[in-house]
């Protein structure tokens, strides 16, 4: 059984990249372009560290749960004494520093990746291959993945705090200014766009396993696209300034027909597809095939079987040829240093979970984003996503029928199913985390076990972008066609209602309310909550001169003091 081969080699990471922490701080590594990145081995290793940058000590600096609280479909939540969580609900800076780890950590993934991308193309490596053509494809890919993940962090950077310092090599000047919100995209774009370009072709079902959740060609074309929805709606729509094609370096642009040219080679060629049933992604569905009283009647009844995480030959399940990019997650120990054991368990899992109930085969968790009922109110019973997305308290058939009410703030009845603490009997008559179980983990600690990948991009999502973009209704009746519901033509509310309906949760919704100018009056509705046990009403103050982003980190301000100018509203 593989026991986490995809995170025991954090180990590594800090021991083979350098110390090349954000703007704020000098270089201090002890290996640089010059004497390293010489071999497959380092590349491999140095690559490791680019993607450990997504891991982040600050809860509020990780993408998708600072992008679900701001989301208009989900509510603070916790309890009596998680104010953050409200306040960044309320679009309030809780703290000076709030999102100071998510610009720290991007910039470290940035320096890592172009360290990469200055030593490869410099670098030969046939002596370590037994053909040119391995060889060649090997520094192809390296090149490719290390511009896309520049790209990522860019991207991440630039939704939440819109222009930013552009560095763009090792050792550049880092005390520099903020570059304009079409400059960085120019960048995110050109990055984007060359690793389309250099990255081989390689259909994601002839990929080894070990490759599963790594960016490729394929993933590249994905992220292209909601690179271009994210500007030209946010140019169009918040900026006011009316925008169709995405810049780029130098000049020159991508058009929308350009994007759809790459969205058409990434469903015509990347071997992924749609699987078989959306509930099958989640790994309640997993669970489901437990004997006894871990069993949910309704997905033992239709027959759902968790795809697994682990690509083509998963240890669990039939095979997951739908997701394709993901940010992978294990255990930890609260003896590791530095906090590493708890920065790489999943925390939208433990933090969203159910709070105060330790039930089967849901386990407990800190409640924060409770669903807004108006969500799921408003959608059909006979969508089955529904059911696959929102857990309901209260109902045998959900596992939820013991639910003890009024443990939390912003309570609703309602939670996110598709990343919540999972656990049943180990067999000994104690309930164990369900990852513990999967992995032979020792450590149960509720904090520390959530080994569930985040999906960032998935074929689905491909689908609807297509449709978007190209205002056609293929792929947004192939998504619809999978949840067995009717087709529907083409419209722009068709595809409003099908993204937020099957991509809940995920982190994009708030990124799509800001695109399509839907922000301002989102937050209208006052929501009938319990807090700790006290009705109440709720209603979010979300303020439009902060134009959907979030404000700069405080420290970064001071060290480069005149050199930033802070965003609107803050």
């Amino acid at each position: 059984m593989k026991k986490l081969k995809y995170i025991i080699a954090v180990s590594i990471v800090f021991i083979a990249t350098s110390c090349d922490d954000y703007l704020d701080q000098d270089n201090l590594g002890e290996k640089d372009v010059n004497s390293y990145y010489k071999s497959p081995t380092d590349i491999e290793e140095a690559m490791s560290g680019v993607y450990n940058a997504l891991y982040t000590v600050g809860v509020h600096s990780e993408e998708q749960i600072a992008a679900n609280l701001m989301d208009n479909m989900m509510l603070g939540g916790g309890g009596p004494d998680d104010k953050t969580a409200k306040w960044v609900d309320n679009f309030e800076d809780p703290v000076e520093d709030t999102y100071h780890d998510m610009w720290k950590q991007s910039y470290n993934g940035i320096s890592r990746a172009n360290a990469i991308i200055e030593a490869v193309p410099k670098t030969d490596f046939s002596s370590y291959f037994k053909t040119a053509i391995e060889a060649e494809n090997f520094k192809k890919q390296a090149l490719g993945e290390a511009l896309f993940m520049r790209a990522f962090y860019y991207f991440r950077l630039a939704k939440f705090f819109g222009g930013v310092p552009l560095i763009m090599t090792y050792d550049a000047d880092r005390y520099v200014a903020r570059s304009t919100y079409s400059e960085t995209f120019a960048v995110i774009a050109s990055d984007l766009k060359a690793a389309i370009e250099t990255m081989p072709a390689t259909p994601f079902t002839s990929l080894p396993t070990s490759r599963y959740g790594h960016a490729n060609k394929w993933v590249a074309e994905a992220y292209l696209a909601r690179v271009f929805l994210l500007y030209t709606g946010y140019m169009t729509n918040i900026e006011k300034q009316a925008t169709a094609d995405l810049p780029l370096v130098g000049g020159g642009s991508i058009t929308a027909t350009q994007v759809s040219a790459y969205l058409d080679d990434c469903i015509n060629n990347s071997g992924y597809k749609l699987v078989s049933d959306f509930r099958n992604l989640w790994p309640y569905s997993y669970v489901n095939k437990s004997a006894g009283s871990n069993v949910l009647p309704w997905a033992a009844a239709e027959g759902l079987a968790w795809v697994g995480q682990d690509g083509m030959t998963p240890t669990f399940g039939t095979g997951n040829l739908e997701t394709m990019f993901v940010q992978r997650f294990s255990f930890g120990d609260w003896n590791w240093s530095d906090n590493t054991g708890y920065i790489y368990t999943n925390r939208l899992v433990l933090y969203s979970s159910l709070r105060g109930n330790s039930l089967v085969p849901f386990g407990e968790g800190w409640g924060w984003c409770t669903v807004n009922p108006k969500l799921y109110a408003g959608w059909s019973d006979l969508d089955p996503r529904k059911k696959g997305s929102i857990l309901e308290v209260g109902k045998a058939e959900q596992g939820t029928a013991t639910y003890a009410r009024d443990k939390g703030d912003h309570e609703t009845g309602y939670f996110n199913k598709k990343y919540t603490s999972l656990q049943h009997n180990d067999g000994t008559g104690t309930n164990k985390g369900m990852f513990v179980q999967m992995y032979a983990w020792n450590n149960a600690e509720i904090q520390l076990m959530h080994a569930q990948d985040f999906i960032y991009m998935r074929f689905a999502d491909v689908l609807l972008m297509h449709s978007e973009i190209t205002k056609t209704a293929v792929g947004l009746n192939l998504v619809r066609a999978r949840a067995k519901l009717d087709p529907v033509g083409y419209s722009l509310e068709a595809i409003k209602e099908e993204r937020l309906h099957e991509l809940a949760f995920e982190g994009l919704h708030w990124f799509d309310l800001i695109r399509w100018g839907d922000v301002d009056t989102a937050f209208d509705d006052v929501i009938q909550v319990r807090n700790s046990g006290v009705e109440a009403n709720y209603k979010v103050k979300y303020r439009p001169e902060t134009k959907g982003l979030v404000p700069i980190p405080e420290t970064e301000m001071r060290i480069l003091n005149g050199v930033y100018t802070q965003n609107p509203g803050w």
